[in-house]
């Protein structure tokens, strides 16, 4: 809408500005404005202004209509098209196109005589709103006024609505009561007028009161039938109109020309639900009836009335007691009157002796069954609701009937639209009087239910022999259905079929799928079970089922077992399988029309007794070894044996590094430090944390025996200590000459004696960081204050051979290098270990 504003608006500028400056020519039709629909019209262009070019051409909506050389051009035109029709007047000049001047024409349709003129004022204090039917669309600017006149004055009122197809208008006017109206509407445009047939009216006529309030029903006396309606109205209406009806009725009853606010209703419908309504005017015979108003209630209860309808089977227990089930229809609305709470039962028994009191029992169900002893008894049923206790229903048992016959030939087809027929012939010499019958039918699946929730039944009168059973049916479905006689209203013996329910006449066929089957492998045989096809795919009642076992390693027929559905099993065990054979069982359904296709296959395996050996005998040998091995002496055994089997590495001890020679001189060196006096240790307390120092090992080669000094601390076999110089090279190594050799590790060489148990070494301390300044033992050459290459004494690079038991072997022990403290002095002529608290050794002189 807002594009074709602003399309409109642009051509209107387009127009405008070369209508005013029709220098150049000017353009002329030979109609007016508007036109009609489907007319011709002649549009003519002249040129006054001297050009370059004289070709000019007649345009509408961009299109060429008419072109030609000269200075004046006209054309004929049929109006195919409703609304604003643009034209343009131009001139070609090569590529270019200059406009000379233009015109605008509307076309549409002349305005419709309006109808169905009405006018309406909502409650005496409005204004009055009119409205008219405006006909065919005119697709041009048409103007609608009304004209009201009251005999002295004209009053016009101009359209204000955009709607095409009706007029309103509001009149903003107060009109009163005396007066007399007439309203006319005009309708025009630049084809033509019309006007509307006169109305004429009073303001009694048009004015609309508003609808009562305060809708309230009494009861009368706490009836349930009579009540008294009640209204409030606070205008001058002088006239009231009253309908109502039960709320599931579409039918309403009538009450008009009430003159009073209040009116009595009688003969209604106890404990029914009532929807009440009442409307008014001004006016007693002239005049617009105000809308409805609504009010809805209840009719209070009223005690039941009507019959049960009620019939009996009865069984034997034994000689002594009987079942007794009794059956009944519930009351419908109109005869139960209210809601029922109950029923109560109550047994008499006919005695001529002294008879005993009456037993009641109550129930919410509508059938009841008891034991009772074997005698005859007078058995009523009543319906209670909250008002009282309807009549009662009666009937008495009597032992002496024994032969009850089931009617014949029971039969039941289905009878389109989700209904059965079912007939059947009376019984053949039937002992006693047969007073009706009964149908029942319960769905298929329902049937072995101990509860007779799902059970429906009807009960019918002795002529009748035929009828059709629509409660409670479902689509595509099986019913299982009985018939009964009824003697003096017992059932006798009971005649059974089926039937199946379809929206259409079923002509029945074979189920469409067959049933889902599982099989479980028990003993010597199988289990099987199924699910029942679902109700769409059975085509009909179901009669049988066909369960197909076949050998797979045999090519021979499968073994067929039938089941009969009225067996009502949904389980079959088949016995006599053979064990360790593979078997393959499928299942198929019969309806009277055929069988169905197979469902799933499933396979049955029997384990054989040989596999069943083989999985015992693992299962006792797994148990008796963990019994034994829980046994300490059996236990150790098995462990010794298993020692045999695996590598000496894994059973081979992890020695304890408590127990090695240098653990055990470390502690009896530390034990000779607590010796000495406090003053050599007094530095201990004041000690701290050295800075690293990297130690650094310097091969020296020798080159003569006086720089081979070593000190050896041997212990003798006498127990006394002594130093000894010896070389430490091996007397048998393939490289003795003057090199020394690096520091070994302490690992033995497979029992062969040292020569030279440690090498002599020189180690050079080196600091890290010269610029801190650290008190150095003065026992250690200060690297920081010499210039020359500092090295540990050799006094203080100490070996310890200690001779073992047999003095066959000697075991090194690790040397100990310690930083920079006063922990140790050259006083001992025994030997110490140095500790260094950081230790940096260069490593690469242990490559070979």
């Amino acid at each position: 809408m807002f594009f074709k504003w602003i399309v409109h608006l642009a051509v209107w500028f387009l127009v405008q500005a070369v209508t005013e400056k029709c220098q150049k020519g000017n353009m002329s039709s030979n109609t007016a404005s508007q036109v009609l629909y489907g007319s011709n019209i002649t549009l003519s262009c002249r040129l006054t202004q001297h050009e370059r070019c004289n070709k000019i051409a007649i345009f509408h909506n961009g299109s060429d209509i008419k072109s030609i050389h000269g200075t004046e051009i006209s054309t004929d035109i049929s109006v195919l098209d409703y609304g604003r029709l643009v034209f343009t007047c131009k001139l070609l000049c090569d590529y270019t196109k200059k406009l000379i001047c233009g015109i605008d024409i509307e076309s549409g349709n002349p305005p419709d005589q309006p109808t169905n003129v009405s006018c309406i004022q909502f409650g005496e204090d409005g204004n009055p709103t009119c409205r008219w039917d405006k006909g065919r669309f005119t697709h041009i600017n048409t103007t609608y006024m009304l004209q009201l006149s009251n005999g002295t004055d004209i009053f016009s009122f101009l359209e204000e609505n955009v709607n095409n197809k009706y007029g309103l208008l509001d009149l903003r006017k107060k009109l009163n009561f005396e007066s007399t109206y007439t309203a006319v509407v005009a309708a025009s445009n630049g084809l033509g007028s019309a006007f509307s047939q006169p109305l004429t009216f009073m303001l009694i006529d048009i004015v609309k009161p508003r609808s009562p309030t305060d809708i309230t029903v009494k009861f009368d006396n706490n009836s349930a039938t009579n009540c008294t309606i009640l209204w409030q109205d606070q205008q001058a209406t002088q006239r009231f109109r009253l309908r109502y009806r039960p709320i599931t009725s579409q039918q309403w009853t009538m009450v008009n020309w009430l003159s009073t606010r209040r009116y009595s209703l009688h003969d209604l419908k106890p404990h029914t639900e009532y929807e009440f309504q009442v409307s008014c005017r001004f006016h007693p015979s002239r005049g617009i009836w105000s809308d409805w108003s609504t009010f809805q209630t209840r009719t209070p209860e009223a005690v039941p009335v009507g019959l049960l309808d009620v019939w009996y089977v009865m069984q034997d227990i034994d000689s002594q007691r009987q079942t007794v089930t009794l059956f009944w229809k519930a009351l419908n609305e109109s005869k139960a009157r209210g809601k029922i709470l109950h029923y109560s039962v109550t047994f008499q028994e006919e005695s001529h002796r002294s008879p005993k009191a009456a037993e009641v029992n109550t129930t919410t169900q509508t059938h009841y069954a008891k034991v009772i002893p074997m005698m005859n008894y007078n058995i009523t049923v009543c319906a209670h609701n909250s008002k009282g206790t309807s009549p009662p229903t009666s009937i008495s048992t009597h032992l002496n009937v024994l032969d009850l016959p089931p009617p014949r030939s029971v039969f039941a087809t289905s009878k389109g639209n989700n209904s059965i027929f079912v007939t059947w012939e009376p019984p053949s010499n039937p002992s006693s009087f047969i007073n009706g019958y009964v149908v029942e039918w319960v769905r298929r699946r329902h049937r072995n239910t101990s509860s007779r929730h799902h059970l429906n039944w009807i009960k019918l009168l002795a002529s009748d022999l035929s009828t059709v059973i629509s409660e409670n049916i479902k689509h595509r479905a099986c019913y299982h259905i009985n018939v009964f006689a009824l003697y003096n209203n017992r059932a006798g013996q009971v005649a059974s079929t089926r039937g199946y329910s379809r929206q259409e006449v079923l002509f029945f066929a074979a189920p469409a799928a067959g049933p889902q089957v599982y099989a479980t492998a028990e003993a010597d045989g199988a289990r099987v079970s199924w699910d029942e096809i679902p109700d769409h795919q059975q085509m009909g009642c179901i009669a049988s089922y066909n369960i197909y076992l076949r050998n797979k390693n045999a090519d021979v027929v499968p073994k067929i077992y039938s089941i009969r559905q009225e067996s009502s099993r949904n389980s079959f065990y088949i016995k006599n399988l053979q064990q360790g054979v593979d078997y393959t069982l499928w299942m198929t359904a019969s309806t009277l029309a055929g069988e169905g296709p197979k469902g799933n296959e499933q396979p049955v395996y029997l384990e054989s007794a040989s596999e069943w050996t083989f999985i015992l005998s693992v299962c006792i040998f797994i148990v008796i070894s963990i019994c034994m091995c829980s046994v300490p002496c059996i236990n150790k055994a098995l462990c010794s044996l298993f020692s045999i089997f695996v590598p000496q590495w894994y059973s081979k001890a992890i020695p304890d590094p408590a127990n090695s020679s240098w653990a055990k001189k470390f502690t009896s060196v530390n034990d000779e430090l607590s010796l000495y006096p406090k003053p050599f240790l007094s530095n201990l307390s004041s000690f701290e944390e050295p800075e690293t120092i990297e130690v650094e090992e310097v091969f020296i080669k020798r080159d003569s025996l006086a720089f081979e000094d070593q000190l050896i601390f041997n212990v003798k076999s006498n127990g006394s200590q002594d130093w000894q110089i010896g070389s430490f090279e091996k007397q048998d190594s393939a490289k003795k000459n003057s090199e020394c050799k690096p520091l070994a590790t302490s690992i033995a060489d497979d029992g062969d004696n040292y020569g030279c148990q440690l090498p002599y070494l020189y180690k050079k301390l080196i600091a890290e960081e010269t610029e801190q300044i650290q008190t150095i033992s003065n026992y250690l050459p200060n690297p920081l204050m010499d210039t020359t290459v500092n090295y540990l004494p050799s006094n203080v690079l100490v070996s310890t051979v200690e001779n073992n038991e047999d003095n066959s072997e000697l075991e090194y022990n690790s040397i100990s290098v310690f930083p920079t403290t006063s922990l140790l002095t050259p006083v001992f002529s025994c030997g110490g270990n140095l500790t260094l608290d950081a230790i940096k050794v260069d490593c690469n002189s242990f490559k070979g």
